[in-house]
């Protein structure tokens, strides 16, 4: 994985991380709104793209909150068995906004430490505010 999307979370390159894969293909169904997680790329399958998760199977989401690529009053139900997902550095991401929901099948594993550099060692958790409806 390398690129600006996940800036400031993750850095371009130069970056180790502890992926945990395990869990997820015991228990598909917990994912959870803010994690992070590694994907095989929905427009390119020869590529690993880390991205956050926005939206569950059944939110509604805002398709873009930032107007960069969609009005911010669009918004879209995430059908069953799919996730909306999102690079933290939007002006820089291709994301749910430009391919919209990505199917859960495609979710190798989620991360869940940076282990390198030291000085910025970070366990990654669940980092999502959201709105019960």
């Amino acid at each position: 994985m390398a690129g600006p999307s996940m800036l400031p979370t993750l850095d371009n390159s130069g970056e180790l991380v502890l992926e945990s894969i395990l869990p997820h293909r015991l228990f598909p169904n917990q994912l959870g709104r803010g994690e992070l997680i590694t994907l095989t790329s929905p427009v390119d399958p020869s590529r690993i793209i880390c991205k956050r998760v926005i939206g569950l199977p059944g939110d509604v989401v805002c398709v873009d909150p930032t107007g960069l690529k969609a009005h911010s009053t669009e918004h879209v139900v995430i059908p069953k068995g799919h996730l909306w997902i999102a690079g933290d550095n939007a002006a820089w991401s291709k994301d749910s906004r430009d391919y919209g929901p990505v199917s859960m099948a495609l979710v190798r594993g989620r991360i869940a430490a940076r282990i390198y550099p030291f000085n910025r060692f970070t366990v990654f958790s669940k980092n999502a505010t959201y709105i019960e409806h």
